[in-house]
């Protein structure tokens, strides 16, 4: 399983990923998960992908994304902010240059490699510390996110919780809450499989992590 970083200078590059990507956002959120968001050819997609994020994602076997996340610096327009203000405290974000917002988290856990007895799958350890390791990369030490109370439940289980920004607020068919994250090196220790490669490789001054 490999971790790649698409940047918006790869999106041309990376098109048929990133159209399995928007794919698998689809029938996370509109189908299992039963949110209300906007599917357009089969694609999930929102104004917040017109900001030229950076996107990470899980692929196995080089071709088939199995996880994904949006990264978009904190101090620009965010989801939690414009569109999920009361899920903060004061309805601000109070964002600093070193945070960097996390959203549209996605794995897709039909896969069967990976799956182990009890534990997490190994796509959500893997995607947890490719975030967690672009973002130390990147110059940010705090990730920021708008997620359910399902999702944090699995982050306890990783060992990365989440410090609550706020009061958990009823939004649709689910109960959201906001947070931040650490993004450092004892969280990269704690949340990477096993088998993750982390030393950083780079492939025409691209960034590609892996886990076997």
């Amino acid at each position: 399983m490999q971790i790649l970083t698409i940047s918006p200078d790869r999106y041309v590059e990376h098109q048929n990923l990133l159209k399995q990507m928007h794919q698998l956002r689809a029938n996370v959120f509109g189908g299992r998960l039963e949110w209300d968001v906007t599917i357009t050819d089969g694609g999930e997609r929102d104004q917040y992908d017109d900001l030229n994020p950076t996107y990470i994602l899980a692929t196995f076997g080089g071709s088939r994304v199995v996880g994904c996340a949006r990264l978009l610096p904190a101090v620009g327009p965010t989801m939690l902010e414009r569109t999920f203000p009361q899920l903060l405290r004061d309805g601000s974000l109070n964002a600093k240059s070193a945070m960097i917002e996390s959203s549209r988290f996605c794995v897709d856990t039909t896969l069967s490699a990976g799956r182990g007895g009890g534990q997490l799958h190994l796509a959500t350890l893997t995607m947890f510390a490719g975030i967690i390791e672009w973002s130390m990369a990147n110059g940010y030490d705090k990730i920021v996110t708008a997620t359910d109370l399902r999702f944090e439940r699995i982050l306890n289980r990783a060992g990365w919780p989440m410090a609550r920004l706020g009061e958990p607020v009823a939004i649709g068919n689910t109960v959201a809450i906001a947070g931040t994250l650490p993004a450092d090196q004892e969280s990269f220790e704690q949340v990477r499989p096993s088998n993750y490669q982390s030393v950083l490789s780079y492939f025409g001054g691209h960034t590609e992590r892996s886990a076997a």
